[in-house]
């Protein structure tokens, strides 16, 4: 008997490719999609047809999944994606942070809800189309998850807060793909979305407009931020129009003159500050971050060496890492880095592999 995998399906090419490429090696293959939000609730372009969530891409998926013959089921978790995603969305922005959604999202509803319905659906395996690669290390037990082969597509960055739990029932087919070969795969099995662009957005946030969000959803927002102090060395030189609008490192549309370039380089809720300096005062040469998941290893109590990224599209730079005896994550790095912002996510990396990563709670000198 084959072996039965859920595909998440988001109605996308990558998701797509990896269905196809289930059924073609024999599994016995179940599409989901999962539905996050309710359209009517985010505004925006709500027929958005990038959106990872979209009802064109839940349209879309049911559609591939016709097309390959398989079973596909659409299941609602809007309940559970507004209280645990779009929840912690709002408040770190209210708390002055910059937010990483697609991260917690992957842990806590794309993994977590997907290995539920798994169980339910008597399920071997659960599967995606990350662009990221996985291997058990014999010696230790531990799943180890890598980059892809595809280094412009990779996306181990956005799971690192996968547990080893899921990663250990998890399939990656895409892993040894690029994008083209991905897309090619999808013209030859005919499949409906071959030439579908991609998409870039929060899928609740579909006009990418996360200013707009909040103001409609964050009852009382402006009123009750709008106003403060544009602050810097410790002289108010401006008025803001409500600091979770900005963030660390943003130089335009600050609405401040100065004779050189100037940066938000502080946020501060509790007193509707907004701090500003030049690009020197954004270095920093450490950070400290919470909720800390590590893959590649048990713990980090000795000080290891790794190249940390601390954003999605950041290059990654060499530091040290080791786990406080809180549990808290401190990297030091061989040279200041610029803009580390609270809320985003750092990830250590050796060589390919994830060592693990965390939500950066604050950056030092």
């Amino acid at each position: 008997m084959a072996e039965r995998v859920i595909v998440g399906m988001s109605g996308g090419l990558d998701s797509s490719v990896a269905a196809a490429l289930l059924v073609e090696a024999g599994y016995d293959v179940i599409g989901i999609t999962i539905k996050t939000y309710k359209y009517e609730d985010v505004g925006g372009n709500v027929g958005n047809e990038t959106s990872c969530c979209s009802l064109d891409g839940i349209n879309d998926a049911r559609r591939v999944a016709a097309k390959l013959g398989i079973p596909h089921y659409v299941y609602d978790f809007t309940e559970t994606f507004g209280e645990e995603i779009i929840d912690y969305f709002k408040s770190s922005y209210v708390a002055g942070e910059t937010p990483n959604p697609c991260v917690m999202c992957n842990r806590k509803i794309k993994w977590a809800e997907m290995l539920r319905r798994a169980d339910s659906l008597g399920a071997d395996w659960i599967a995606t189309g990350h662009y990221a690669r996985l291997r058990k290390d014999e010696a230790t037990g531990r799943q180890i998850l890598s980059r892809g082969l595809d280094v412009s597509k990779d996306q181990s960055y956005a799971l690192w807060a996968v547990t080893q739990e899921s990663l250990s029932r998890t399939l990656f087919p895409l892993a040894d793909l690029t994008k083209p070969e991905s897309r090619e795969i999808a013209w030859k099995h005919n499949l409906p979305v071959a030439g579908k662009r991609e998409s870039y957005e929060i899928c609740f946030i579909p006009d990418n407009d996360y200013r707009r969000f909040l103001k409609e959803n964050v009852e009382g927002l402006e009123e009750e931020v709008s106003g403060g102090s544009i602050m810097r060395n410790g002289e108010e030189i401006g008025k803001h129009d409500g600091y979770p609008f900005y963030t660390i490192g943003q130089r335009k549309g600050l609405g401040v003159a100065a004779k050189e370039p100037l940066y938000v380089i502080g946020i501060y809720p509790e007193t509707n500050q907004v701090e500003v300096g030049t690009g020197d005062q954004l270095l920093n040469k450490g950070l400290r971050a919470e909720n800390v998941n590590l893959i590649k290893y048990e713990n980090l109590n000795e000080p290891l060496r790794v190249v940390a990224k601390i954003r999605y599209k950041d290059n990654g730079e060499p530091a040290t890492a080791r786990t406080l005896p809180n549990g808290t994550l401190e990297l030091i790095f061989d040279e200041p880095r610029r803009s580390i912002t609270k809320g985003q996510s750092v990830v250590m990396y050796e060589g390919d592999d994830v060592v693990g990563g965390g939500v950066i709670a604050e950056a030092f000198d």
